[in-house]
């Protein structure tokens, strides 16, 4: 009788939980998958700053099939390197099977110069989503002509932002219904401003710390709407010098327009908020998100938006170099930021580690956003000048229990204790089974896909947007679910991470026996719209109706 009770004990926490049989794992299937791809970097031992921050790439339906395909940004060789080979880029399709083909050089996508990231959007609302790839000494923006190949259309487009681009974000500035595009610059780098750093012994040469270097202003390019860009940066109010590595577009104070985000590296992050007619105001001071719990710049790498506590309103994460914890910002009353990192259990769990790609996510469909960051030190020879710190390291995965993040990763696959060189990070469902799935991409090494075995166990609904007075991607949409219990806010935010782009489709999670009684989709343009009962266990595309 007594196991009898325990196994109907069991079997109750089940219902309530969904989590008690099982833990969500995720299995790396990188090879199965038939990704057969390494990131070069072209590294020298002059150590060049340009050579650690690459890896990059993004999830995108670029044949528009309804299921995901995976592009990486490789850096390769450059004017300095031993190895004279030039990076190659590399898009794979989605078999729906789960592998994957290459198909870079019928796509038109092999690249040749040195790539950083990958910004993916629909730019010029035909239904097919572009590419902008990020990099040194110039951008290039990829127009997908038909769902099988890419035309290069920079220069017409008027995007090439010189200099050292990392992450991009598309988004609408000033919801006239097409996509702008945000560019950061890293800062004022090139060969002959490079100089030695490190003790002058063998083997402690390192890379130059961007204090070293001048910062400079990111980019802004307003749409046209015939294919070609503005740069805007100036009138808007965005050409603040910085040493911008990440970006994140969305609405943090409710009013309807998209503001940014941009994490810098060693200088004060900064916060733009959107004050309509396509000009910024940068508030990152006054609404206390520009430093830390040091009250000083941090080393600012990637950064996210999302309702981490369920209470509407999109919250912020920046990830930073080791013994500088990652900065967990709550959006208190869409205007001012209190940062959490140490109530919420953010701050200790990645103190010796370096945050680069990072998202909030579900990946365990409870209806809450958890955490996936990938880790990687900037120098390689960092453990010749730290203890217990090394340029290899786990990447982390937090679960949100009620608000309060714990560490997760330990009971999740053999992945998450091993060490990686991490810098992107994508997240997406790329097999189409109801939970959200890893890509990470390493500098120098190869990325890693991570499907998820078991966050479906939930119940789920997902939402692919599609817009027509608004942007066609439905970037800047507001999507609420209120069931019996709650509501699940979610947004269709631009950019996040870093150098990286994701699904773009929505993905709520639900306990068993949750039932959503409305959605409602507040759309860029300011068309409301309601759903009564959606179909559970599907992605359903929802387009916007006429004003």
């Amino acid at each position: 009788m007594s196991g009898r009770f325990i196994l109907y004990s069991f079997a109750i926490l089940f219902l309530l939980t969904g989590t008690a049989w099982a833990q969500v794992r995720f299995e790396d299937v990188t090879r199965s998958a038939g990704i057969d791809w390494t990131h070069r970097n072209g590294a020298t031992e002059e150590k060049y700053l340009i050579e650690t921050m690459g890896g990059g790439g993004a999830f995108l339906d670029f044949d528009g099939d309804g299921w995901l395909d995976i592009f990486l940004v490789d850096s390769g060789s450059h004017e300095r390197s031993k190895d004279s080979r030039p990076g190659r880029n590399a898009l794979y399709r989605n078999n729906r099977d789960g592998t994957f083909a290459d198909v870079t050089d019928q796509a038109g996508l092999r690249g040749g110069f040195y790539g950083n990231g990958a910004a993916v959007a629909d730019f010029d609302n035909d239904g097919r989503p572009d590419l902008y790839v990020t990099g040194w000494d110039q951008g290039r923006l990829y127009r997908n002509r038909d769902g099988k190949s890419f035309q290069d259309v920079t220069r017409t487009a008027g995007v090439a932002a010189s200099g050292w681009s990392t992450s991009a974000a598309f988004f609408d500035l000033e919801n006239d219904g097409d996509l702008d595009l945000f560019v950061c610059r890293y800062l004022d780098w090139d060969f002959d401003k490079d100089t030695y750093c490190g003790q002058r012994k063998e083997g402690y040469r390192s890379y130059c710390h961007p204090s070293k270097f001048k910062p400079v202003a990111s980019l802004l390019y307003r749409n046209d709407g015939n294919g070609s860009f503005t740069d805007v940066s100036a009138q808007a109010g965005v050409a603040l010098p910085g040493k911008a590595l990440g970006v994140v577009a969305g609405d943090l104070d409710g009013d309807g327009l998209a503001d940014l985000h941009v994490a810098n590296d060693a200088e004060a992050n900064f916060l733009f908020r959107n004050e309509g007619g396509g000009t910024f105001s940068e508030r990152a001071l006054e609404s206390e998100v520009a430093y830390g719990m040091a009250v000083k710049p941090e080393s600012g790498m990637g950064t996210d938006l999302g309702d981490f506590d369920g209470d509407g309103r999109l919250d912020l994460i920046v990830t930073n170099i080791d013994y500088e914890m990652n900065n967990l910002y709550a959006n208190r009353d869409d205007s001012f930021f209190t940062d959490v990192t140490l109530s919420q259990g953010n701050g200790r769990s990645g103190l010796l580690y370096s945050g680069f790609g990072v998202r909030f996510l579900d990946y365990d469909n409870d209806g809450d956003l958890d955490l996936a960051i990938a880790n990687g030190h900037p120098l390689d020879n960092i453990h010749l000048y730290r203890d217990r710190v090394t340029s290899d390291e786990p990447a982390q995965l937090l679960e949100n229990r009620n608000g309060r993040y714990v560490e997760a990763g330990s009971k999740a696959g053999e992945f998450w204790q091993k060490r990686q060189h991490g810098r992107g990070l994508a997240t997406g469902d790329y097999d189409n089974d109801g939970d959200i799935d890893l890509l990470f991409i390493n500098n120098g090494s190869p990325p890693v896909l991570l499907r998820n075995q078991g966050g479906n166990r939930n119940p789920w609904w997902g939402v692919q947007l599609e817009g027509r007075s608004s942007n066609r991607d439905g970037v800047g949409a507001t999507v609420t679910v209120s069931t019996d219990r709650r509501r699940i806010v979610r947004q269709r935010t631009g950019g996040g991470s870093y150098q990286s782009s994701h699904d773009p489709r929505l993905h709520f999670g639900l306990l068993p026996d949750e039932k959503i009684q409305r959605v409602e989709i507040r759309w860029p343009s300011g068309v409301r719209q309601t759903l009564k009962t959606p179909q559970l266990l599907r992605y359903q595309k929802i387009r916007e109706p006429e004003a």
